[in-house]
C-alpha cells in the first residue's frame, strides 16, 4: 500500500517575527534547525522512496535537514515551484498582529485561511489549488500508483491545498484546518488511491 507524508517545513526565521512570508525567500530560523532532529525521529519508520518540494529555501533546507538526519541524504528530490507558499502579496514581509489591528481578525483571517479571499495583491487558496492539485495529479500520483511512498514537503498552503484535495474537504470548511511548523500529515491509500487511513503525527 502506498503512503503519502505530507510537512510542513520548520519555523523560519519570519515566522519567528511573526511576519507575512509567502514567495519571499526566507532562511529557517535557530529553533527550526534544532528542532530537524525531533521532527525526523516521527517519520524514521516510514520508507520513504521520493521527495517533493518547492524551491523556497526553507522548505529545502528542511528536506536538507531530515534526510541527513534519516542518512537517507542519496533519496532523489523533485523541486517545483508549483508546491510555493501563496503570494502573500502586499502584505508579504508585514507583522501579522500589525495587520490584525489594521484590518481587524475577521479579514486577516479570511486571507490567511479562506479559500475564495486573496490578500491584496497576493494569491487565494483557490488559486493555490489549482497550481497544487494538477501538479499532484501529474508526478505524486502516478508515483503512488506505482506504490512508492513519497515525502511532500512544502509550505502551509501548498499542504492545506492538497489535504483539501485529498481528504476531499469542502470550500467551507477548509478554512478550520491548519497544519503547525513541522506538522505531519500521514496517508495511506489502497491499490485504487483511495484513502483508507490519515493521521496527524
Amino acid at each position: 500500500m502506498a503512503q503519502l507524508i505530507l510537512l510542513r517545513h520548520l519555523k523560519s526565521q519570519w515566522n519567528k517575527e511573526n511576519r507575512f512570508t509567502g514567495w519571499t525567500d526566507i532562511p529557517l530560523s535557530k529553533e527550526g534547525v534544532a528542532s530537524a532532529k525531533e521532527i525526523s525521529e516521527k517519520i524514521a519508520d516510514f520508507k520513504i522512496d521520493k521527495v517533493y518540494t518547492s524551491p523556497l529555501i526553507r522548505n529545502k533546507e528542511t528536506v536538507s535537514l531530515v534526510l541527513k538526519n534519516l542518512g537517507q541524504e542519496d533519496l532523489p528530490v523533485f523541486t517545483d515551484k508549483a508546491l510555493n507558499e501563496r503570494n502573500y502579496g502586499k502584505l508579504q514581509g508585514l507583522n501579522k498582529d500589525e495587520m490584525k489591528e489594521k484590518y481587524g481578525e475577521e479579514q486577516v483571517k479570511l486571507w490567511r485561511r479562506s479559500y475564495n479571499a486573496a490578500p491584496p495583491g497576493g494569491e487565494s487558496l483557490e488559486e493555490v489549488v489549482k497550481r497544487v492539485v494538477p501538479f499532484y495529479k501529474k508526478y505524486i500520483k502516478e508515483d503512488l500508483k506505482k506504490g512508492k511512498n513519497v515525502l511532500v514537503v512544502a509550505s502551509h498552503n501548498s499542504l492545506r491545498a492538497l489535504i483539501k484535495y485529498i481528504e476531499n474537504i469542502s470550500d467551507e470548511n477548509i478554512i478550520n484546518v491548519e497544519l503547525p511548523y513541522a506538522g505531519i500529515r500521514k496517508y495511506e491509500f489502497d491499490e485504487s488511491l483511495k484513502v483508507k487511513g490519515a493521521e496527524s503525527i
